[in-house]
């Protein structure tokens, strides 16, 4: 340890009851800048879930939808003239609605998001759904998601069981023999998949001819960019054609940018940055406040200003690391309780510490700096 670092080591322990309201304070401001970037990856995570699963290279939309929670129709039509186009080796389609769950055993409705696909197709990468679905060519069959919120829970150990159970989803009764793993999001309470016949026996106003996602398998070495703008410039304005990548991505730009939610959680990691700011420039300011006679010896001995502020840069960074460590610690408790209470995958990951690690010591180094000048100004004829 260099000799600054030793008295930047010694000057924070001075006062022990000083340094641990400190720690506590950048432990806090640690914790509440994970939570807010976990809830936030959380929310991309838990809303394209779906979207990643979905055995396609294209996928075709109407052009006014926001989301999978608002997904406007458009006429199967179209799906069927992108068939035509050189390239495209096979075709499938997607309804979504958003349904009302009603069973005698639960206290109020749930909302539900509510899939139909054909089920002699593979129309999502999920094996637990596709065993299922010679099952789904039967009358008011569907399956559910396991991983729904906590008041679906009765019902999915019923089914987990053996046991099938018969909700009522928008008035018609539906029997669940299944169940798959995907995960509940911040749009809707659980998710319900089931044919394209029951879907449009669940949503009566719905017209077969009108889906909601159309899905397109390329044929193997074809450029998919190229294929997709030309299906594009080709079609009428009323579709829009995405590779599959771009889908995701069209979801999570609807939830990070277009609603309060994205903004919310991005303001909560703002916020706690600055906490954390003003908690560790009151240390600081405090700590060369009460050693200004002594930095002022140091100046008049020769030393440079860059040589003092060098060693409150490093009080800065042991303040950093002292509340790092148990805010990271502490979080992966939250995170972990968090999971079990809303079925969201908030998850540590590498990315995620890495940066709240960084934020941490930059919000120190910042409020440094800041800090600091007093010291920089301080003359020491003007104290002794």
């Amino acid at each position: 340890m260099s000799h600054k670092l030793f008295l930047a080591w010694l000057q924070l322990t001075r006062e022990k009851a000083r340094l641990l309201v400190a720690t506590a304070g950048i432990a806090f401001a640690v914790i509440l800048m994970f939570m807010q970037l976990g809830f936030q990856a959380a929310l991309s995570e838990s809303a394209t879930r779906v979207h990643e699963s979905l055995n396609a290279d294209l996928v075709m939309i109407n052009p006014r939808s926001r989301a999978l929670m608002s997904m406007n129709n458009f006429s199967r039509r179209r799906l069927y003239q992108a068939l035509g186009f050189d390239g495209v080796e096979s075709i499938n389609s997607v309804y979504v609605g958003l349904g009302t769950w009603k069973s005698p055993a639960s206290q109020r409705d749930r909302a539900i998001l509510v899939l139909g696909i054909d089920p002699s197709k593979i129309t999502l990468h999920i094996p637990e759904i596709n065993q299922y679905l010679n099952k789904l060519k039967l009358d008011d069959v569907a399956i559910l998601d396991r991983v729904s919120r906590p008041e679906f829970k009765p019902f999915i150990t019923e089914v987990a069981q053996g046991n099938t159970i018969a909700p009522e989803i928008n008035g018609r009764k539906i029997k669940v023999v299944g169940l798959f793993t995907v995960g509940s999001s911040f749009g809707s309470d659980a998710l319900l998949i089931t044919s394209e016949l029951n879907f449009l026996r669940i949503f009566k106003t719905r017209a077969a001819s009108d889906i909601n996602i159309g899905l397109v398998k390329v044929a193997p070495n074809r450029n998919i960019g190229r294929i997709a703008q030309a299906i594009q410039a080709s079609l009428p304005k009323d579709i829009q054609v995405l590779t599959h990548d771009e889908f995701v991505q069209f979801e999570k730009n609807y939830w990070q940018k277009n609603t309060a939610i994205g903004f919310v959680f991005t303001l909560g990691t703002i916020m706690g940055f600055i906490v954390g700011s003003v908690i560790v420039y009151q240390v600081l300011y405090t700590n060369v406040s009460d050693h200004l006679a002594e930095y002022a010896t140091l100046k008049a001995m020769g030393y440079k200003d860059s040589y003092l502020l060098i060693m409150v840069f490093q009080e800065a960074l042991i303040l950093a690391i002292l509340g790092y460590i148990p805010g990271f610690a502490l979080t992966l408790g939250l995170y972990d309780l968090t999971r079990k209470a809303t079925s969201l995958p908030m998850a540590m990951d590498t990315w995620r510490a890495s940066l709240s690690l960084i934020l941490t010591i930059l919000m120190c180094f910042i409020s440094g700096a800041i800090a600091v000048r007093k010291l920089q100004a301080a003359d020491p004829a003007d104290i002794f």
